[in-house]
C-alpha cells in the first residue's frame, strides 16, 4: 500500500496507545514502532511491507567506484553496536548501494530510492549525495541502540518497504557563529556530523564580528593574532581561531559528509575586531577599543577610503581560494552608523569582487539595497516582520532568497523564558513554532522558484561549550531541517512531534544534551 505519509501517520501515530500506566501510577511512553513512515525528516513517497531485512554476521555490502566510500561510511556506523564484520566488497550483497548509470528523473542529484525485503537492501541515487541522504535514512530504520559504541544484545531488522525521495529544497542549511565565542574544530565536527544526520547539506561559518576574527588571513596577519587572541569573544572569553590548515580540513570533513561551507565575513558593519587589529580600516585612523558586549550597530568600514577595498578584496580572494563551495557571505547587516549612500557604493563595488574570485555573493537582507545583488546574489532573510521592498524587488530580478526568519529559525532564541542560554528579541521559539511554518508561502512577493532554501542560525553571544549549543540547537533544527527537506504534502505537527520523540533515545546514546521540550512526547 502506498503511503501519503502525513495523514496516514497522522492515523497511525495517533490510533496507538500514547502511554500506559506503571505499577506506581506514573505514565510511561510507549515507543514509536519502527517503520519506512517514521523517518526523520519525511520522505516524499514510502510504502510499507510486513517483512523487513535481518542483520546477521554474515552480511556484507555491495558497493563499487564512487559509492564504495558511503558504504564504508555506513560500515563503520554499524559494526560497534552490532560487532558484526560488515565488509565492504564489490558486486551484490545483502546491502547494495548502487549509483544509477541513467538518472532517475524522480531523484535528482540528491534524492534516493530505498527497498527493503527480506532478501536484501537495495539503496539507489543519481548521485553520491544522494545515496549518503539515503545511507541517513537507513540508519534510522534500525533500533536506537544502533547508536552505542558497544556491543548490544539485540534482533537488527530493518523494517521492509520502500522510499522514493528527493529534497524541497536544494540548500538547507545550518549557521554557527564563531566570532561571539570561538567553537574549537572538534565542535565544529561534532556539529556537522548531528546536522548531517538529517540530510542538512550547508554550513554558513559567521568567521568575524566586533568581538573576535576567527579566520587566518596571510595578507592581514593581525586580524587573527590580535582579532582572535585570548581575551577576545563576548565577556571576554573564548579566544582563538582557525588556521588555514584547520579551515581546509573542515571543508573536507563536511564534504565527505555532503557538507558544503560557506564563509562569512560581516561588512561594511560588526568589523570593530577587524579595526582594532587595522585602525587604519577606519576613517580617522584611529584604533578603536576592543569590544567583549554584545551591542550592533556601532562600526563600520570607511566607504571613501581606497584601503578598504583592498582589504575585502584580499579577504575576499584568501577565502575563495580555500573554499570549494559555490557561495561567500559577507554580512551586509546592522550597518547602523554606515551612511545610506556610502552602504551603497561599499556594496556596488565588494559584491563583484565575490564574483571577480568565482563565487556567488551571499549577503544577509539588507544587500538587496544595492543594485548589484539583484542578480544572481544570494539574500538571506532574517527579519520577523515580512518581506521588504528590496527583497521583493531583487527576487524578482533573479537573486535568491534563503529563509532564516528570527522568530521561527533562530536558534539562538530562548525555547521560553526559563531555559538556560539564549535570547529573547525576536521572541521565544518553542519546538512547534519551529516547525509550524511554510517556506513556499512566507514572504509575500517572493515565490516559490526564488527561494533557495532555508537556514537555521545560531549565534554564539551565550554559547561557551558544545553542551550549550547541542541544547539550542536540538531538536528545534531538525523541524527546520524537515522543512526544508519534506514536501509540503507530509507537513504535519502530530506527525513529527511523535516521530521526533522516537528520535530522542538515539541523541541520549550519542551524549547529545537535546531540550526535551514538553510539546513532544519523548520515548
Amino acid at each position: 500500500m502506498r503511503i501519503r505519509l502525513v495523514p496516514v501517520l497522522a492515523v497511525i501515530v495517533l490510533s496507538l496507545p500514547l502511554t500506559v500506566t506503571t505499577a506506581s501510577g506514573g505514565p510511561k511512553p510507549i515507543p514509536l514502532p519502527i517503520s519506512l513512515a517514521t523517518v526523520i525528516p519525511a520522505p516524499a513517497e514510502a510504502e510499507t511491507e510486513t517483512e523487513g531485512f535481518r542483520l546477521g554476521p554474515e552480511t556484507v555490502i555491495g558497493a563499487a567506484g564512487a559509492a564504495r566510500p558511503i558504504a564504508e561510511q555506513l560500515a563503520a556506523a554499524l559494526r560497534p553496536a552490532t560487532g558484526y564484520e560488515l565488509p565492504v566488497r564489490s558486486g551484490a550483497a545483502g546491502i547494495d548501494l548502487l549509483l544509477n548509470k541513467g538518472a532517475d528523473q524522480r531523484l535528482g542529484d540528491e534524492g534516493y530510492a530505498l527497498t527493503v525485503r527480506p532478501g536484501g537492501v537495495e539503496l539507489r541515487a543519481n548521485r553520491p549525495a544522494g545515496l549518503f541522504a539515503g545511507v541517513q535514512t537507513l540508519r534510522q530504520l534500525l533500533p536506537p541502540e544502533i547508536e552505542a559504541d558497544s556491543v548490544q544484545q539485540r534482533d537488527w531488522v530493518l523494517p521492509g518497504g520502500r522510499i522514493v525521495d528527493r529534497p524541497r529544497y536544494a540548500y538547507r542549511g545550518a549557521m554557527l557563529d564563531l566570532a561571539r565565542h570561538f567553537h574549537t574544530p572538534a565542535e565544529v565536527k561534532r556539529y556537522i556530523d548531528q546536522i548531517s544526520r538529517f540530510k542538512i547539506n550547508h554550513l554558513h561559518l559567521h568567521l568575524a564580528d566586533d568581538q573576535g576574527w576567527r579566520i587566518q588571513i596571510d595578507s592581514w596577519p593581525r586580524l587573527a593574532t590580535v582579532g582572535g587572541a585570548e581575551g577576545t569573544g563576548v565577556r571576554g572569553i573564548g579566544g582563538g581561531y582557525l588556521t588555514k590548515a584547520d579551515y581546509r580540513d573542515l571543508v573536507r570533513y563536511a564534504a565527505e559528509r555532503f557538507v558544503t561551507i560557506v564563509p562569512e565575513i560581516d561588512m561594511p558593519g560588526h568589523v570593530n575586531a577587524a579595526q582594532v587589529a587595522y585602525p587604519e580600516l577606519t576613517c580617522d585612523g584611529v584604533a578603536p577599543r576592543p569590544r567583549i558586549d554584545i551591542r550592533v550597530g556601532y562600526s563600520s568600514l570607511c566607504a571613501g577610503k581606497e584601503i578598504t577595498y583592498r582589504f575585502a578584496e584580499d579577504v575576499i580572494r584568501e577565502l575563495a581560494e580555500m573554499t570549494p563551495g559555490p557561495y561567500l557571505h559577507i554580512g551586509g547587516d546592522e550597518a547602523h552608523s554606515t551612511p545610506h549612500a556610502d552602504y551603497l557604493a561599499f556594496q556596488e563595488r565588494v559584491l563583484p569582487l565575490v564574483r571577480k574570485h568565482g563565487k556567488i555573493p551571499a549577503g544577509w537582507q539588507e544587500i538587496a539595497q544595492a543594485p548589484a545583488a539583484r542578480d544572481d546574489a544570494v539574500v538571506q532573510y532574517w527579519n520577523h516582520e515580512g518581506a521588504t521592498a528590496p527583497v521583493v524587488a531583487a527576487a524578482g530580478s533573479g537573486a535568491k532568497v534563503l529563509l532564516s526568519p528570527a522568530n521561527k529559525a533562530y536558534l539562538d532564541m530562548q525555547y521560553d523564558l526559563l531555559t538556560p542560554g539564549g535570547l529573547h528579541w525576536a521572541g521565544t521559539i518553542e519546538v512547534r513554532t519551529a516547525y509550524d511554518w511554510d517556506p513556499g508561502t512566507l514572504l509575500s512577493g517572493v515565490p516559490e522558484e526564488s527561494i533557495l532554501g532555508v537556514e537555521a542560525p545560531l549565534w554564539s553571544e551565550t554559547l561557551r561549550d558544545l553542551a550549550d549549543l547541542e541544547f539550542l540547537a536540538f531538536p528545534r533544527l531538525v523541524a527546520l531541517a524537515e522543512l526544508a527537506w519534506s514536501p509540503r504534502a507530509t507537513h504535519d505537527w502530530d506527525s513529527f512531534r511523535m516521530r521526533l520523540g522516537a528520535y530522542g533515545p538515539r541523541w541520549t546514546r550519542q551524549g547529545v544534551r537535546f531540550y526535551s521540550s514538553p510539546q513532544i512526547r519523548w520515548s
